[in-house]
């Protein structure tokens, strides 16, 4: 890292790089909700309303194979104003479905981009931060989408109570997409406002045998299977207290009002902690705050397995939801920042899309794996087998994550 680095104020980023985030994960979170009622308006069973719902996460997942390229070819703003734009077309698309195929490909379109949108302003910020603040920035980065996915859901479901047609929160994806192209357009220039000043054609081409996310893979395949192998099983243990806490409900009897109230609290005691987390990893380093989030998580997912035939069944599940939650949040922005850690700054988002590709890949098969596991045990024991993985993961973590990123703040790989 160079000794002396550009000036930095929070106030240059918080409204070229929060807002937009803030607005097109509104759009996106608020469109998850509804999908399968779209696919069932269109004739889909059950499974087929899975199978349509789960394209977003696929993708994603497609989405990281060229993001990397793409950012590093045409620039981090030119990038989300792509990404804004693809998925304005897969908006259109189910808008206009006339079958429950062409819904799918919507979606798919719909995780393509938000992938290209994430990888970009993620890029951005490992290339401007400062690495003192790294943490903080990208927690609330990280805080910034956990409050899309506040708002989102509800102004849906508002929408919803008014209109009574999926369509119409659809239209608010849209909106929430020219919205925020809009303000990528009309704000000044990121770069320009941090005095980043524009790549030398030298460093334009940094990274260029690397740009290919197969070569990428290839090159750093040492550090994503140990650090990237622990981010992943942390990813899944996060996509799997998202899935487990609404089924773990309705098998325990839960009312639909109730779980609805106790994930909405759960999600505010996440969104609240996100620049905590990152205060406490830029001062005491980042094993400070993933150690706590994945033996967290890890623990009460443990706990949880053996609460389900209990009298007081329901209260320990909203004392564990809300833990749950409180150490989510304390890891806001975690695998961001390890991933800025380790990525070359002059040129990061060929790395970044080789990480972000490794850790939705644990985010994707999580789900499926206790899917698995409760077909052929109990939902109990699939909770269960997630939360000691979930430990190993931690181990992994601890051992690995020292050895690549630096334990003193300020003073790691660039």
């Amino acid at each position: 890292m160079s000794a002396i680095e550009p000036p930095f104020r929070w106030r240059s980023i918080v409204v070229v790089v929060f807002l937009p985030t803030i607005v097109f994960s509104m759009g996106e979170y608020a469109l998850i909700p509804v999908i399968p009622a779209l696919a069932a308006g269109l004739g889909s069973d059950l499974g087929g309303a899975a199978l349509i719902a789960s394209m977003l996460v696929v993708g994603q997942l497609l989405g990281d194979i060229p993001s990397g390229a793409i950012v590093a070819r045409i620039g981090e703003r030119r990038a989300m104003l792509a990404a804004a734009a693809l998925a304005l077309v897969g908006a259109a698309a189910l808008l206009f479905a006339p079958h429950p195929a062409i819904l799918g490909v919507g979606v798919l379109l719909i995780g393509v981009a938000a992938a290209a949108f994430g990888l970009a302003r993620h890029a951005f910020m490992t290339t401007v931060v400062p690495l003192r603040m790294r943490a903080r920035a990208l927690s609330t980065l990280g805080g910034s989408n956990r409050l899309g996915a506040v708002i989102g859901p509800f102004t849906g479901a508002a929408l919803l109570t008014l209109t009574g047609e999926p369509a119409s929160v659809v239209a608010l994806l849209a909106i929430c997409c020219f919205v925020a192209a809009t303000l990528l357009l009309v704000l000044k220039d990121p770069g320009a406002a941090l005095a980043r000043g524009p790549r030398t054609p030298g460093e334009a081409e940094i990274g260029t045998e690397a740009t290919n996310l197969w070569r990428t893979l290839a090159a750093q395949r040492g550090v994503l299977l140990r650090v990237g192998g622990g981010a992943a099983i942390l990813s899944g243990l996060r996509q799997v207290r998202q899935v487990v806490l609404p089924v773990w409900a309705v098998s325990i009897g839960l009312d639909e009002a109730t779980t609805s109230v106790v994930i909405g609290v759960a999600g505010a005691v996440d969104f609240s902690l996100f620049f905590l987390g990152g205060w406490i990893m830029d001062r005491f380093g980042r094993l400070w705050a993933i150690l706590p989030c994945a033996l967290g998580l890890s623990t009460g997912l443990i706990l949880l397995s053996f609460t389900h035939d209990l009298d007081t069944r329901v209260g320990w599940y909203i004392g564990i939801a809300l833990f749950l939650s409180l150490a989510n949040g304390l890891g806001s922005g975690i695998l961001m920042t390890l991933a800025a850690d380790l990525a070359d700054r002059r040129n990061p988002a060929p790395f970044l899309g080789a990480w972000r590709f490794t850790v939705d890949l644990g985010g994707a098969a999580a789900p499926v794996l206790i899917t698995a596991i409760t077909a052929l045990l109990s939902l109990a024991a699939g909770v269960a087998t997630l939360g000691v993985l979930g430990l190993v993961g931690a181990l992994i973590l601890r051992i690995y994550v020292p050895r690549y990123v630096s334990s003193r703040p300020g003073q790691g790989r660039e």
